[in-house]
């Protein structure tokens, strides 16, 4: 009961924002829709699914791996702060640093992996663990996952609606909150690093 007492709806929305600005769904319709298009009907409920429990999984092992290699939260927070700053720069400026399509099958890899739940997510996911409480992330995981799953389904509506010029817009739009995000989480990680050295 204890972990139910520390729900809160404002950390849930929260974190399915943050989340859901970093896997960017919306932002890969047309990726989407391609690989549609290369291997054949993708199998939205397994792909979503397998990514949610991807970053569930990463919620509670990525900690205790920290932990073994001696790294604190706040220290690796602060690098997910990076990774997410050079995302929303992706997003924002239109430039790809780092990214596969090429895959042998479209559900699991690269949908579930890397595309949802790619090093990025992952590494935010457990970022998030810094400010939030591990209730609340779940449930901002659990509403991502039904967004992807419903997204999935109808990809190829989405992009037919709404195109590609209002789809570049709302990247872009998404990469400057996701900007944002990053540098509330660098100085907000940074402070207690710096806090929790000068009290050691």
């Amino acid at each position: 009961m204890e972990v139910f007492n520390s729900f809160s709806l404002k950390e849930v929305i929260t974190c399915f924002m943050v989340l859901f600005a970093v896997i960017d769904i919306i932002g890969s319709v047309p990726i989407v829709v391609s690989l549609q298009q290369k291997f054949g009907q993708i199998e939205a409920g397994k792909a979503s699914i397998t990514a949610g429990l991807i970053m569930i999984v990463f919620l509670f092992v990525g900690n205790k791996i920290l932990k073994f290699i001696g790294v604190d939260v706040n220290s690796f927070a602060i690098a997910g702060a990076f990774v997410i700053f050079v995302i929303a720069l992706e997003m924002i400026l239109g430039i790809e640093i780092n990214k596969t399509t090429e895959a042998k099958s479209a559900s699991i890899v690269p949908i579930a992996f890397p595309l949802v739940a790619g090093a990025g997510t992952l590494t935010t996911t457990l970022s998030l663990r810094a400010e939030f409480h591990d209730i609340n992330i779940i449930c901002g995981i659990i509403l991502n996952t039904i967004f992807v799953y419903l997204v999935l389904k109808s990809a190829k509506w989405i992009e037919k609606k709404m195109g590609e010029a209002s789809l570049a817009i709302l990247q872009k739009v998404f990469g400057i909150i996701l900007l944002a995000i990053s540098i509330k989480l660098f100085t907000a990680n940074f402070a207690q690093l710096v806090q929790n050295y000068i009290n050691f």
